[in-house]
């Protein structure tokens, strides 16, 4: 018997930075575990330029990335979501689409390397941050006995998660 492999959606506003972030560091950490997708509630259109960098840099597969709405998870013959994770403040204050499947949500803010503004090097500096954030958060994740827990203890560690200052 095949174990599950859970779908994941990151959640931003402009789905830039921070939910492209994710994405891309669940993909390569929960390989085998985890299917990890991103979207905005009012997508940019593109990528952060410093983020497609240090996701190059860390040598992320970037390639198929792509600023989308997450109007497109609720669609029909969109995948049915297990958790949906928001990555910003107005993502998580927004009214969400409904999920096909009922997904485990939870909050998990970090500071937005694309509202920075600063020289390079700080907003770089800024990015690698954020991303060190998220990839601590998802390493926690990717860690837990999902199969063995249940549904409240499950949603109070995802909780918890967000809640770290790493």
């Amino acid at each position: 018997m095949s174990e599950k492999i859970y779908n994941v959606l990151f959640l931003c506003t402009g789905n830039s930075a921070r939910s492209i972030m994710a994405e891309c560091i669940l993909k390569r950490e929960g390989t085998g575990k985890f299917r990890a997708f991103s979207a905005g509630s009012k997508p940019r259109g593109e990528i952060d330029p410093t983020v497609l960098a240090l996701l190059k840099k860390l040598n992320y597969a970037t390639d198929s990335l792509r600023s989308k709405s997450w109007e497109e998870f609720s669609q029909p013959g969109a995948p049915e979501l297990d958790f949906v994770f928001t990555v910003c403040d107005n993502a998580a204050g927004e009214v969400c689409p409904v999920w096909p499947g009922q997904p485990m949500t939870a909050h998990w803010g970090v500071p937005d390397p694309a509202a920075f503004h600063g020289s390079e090097a700080e907003k770089g500096a800024h990015t690698a941050e954020a991303m060190r954030m998220l990839y601590n958060r998802i390493a926690v994740f990717t860690a837990l006995p999902i199969r063995s827990l249940d549904k409240l203890t499950l949603q109070k560690r995802l909780h918890d998660i967000g809640k770290t200052t790493d």
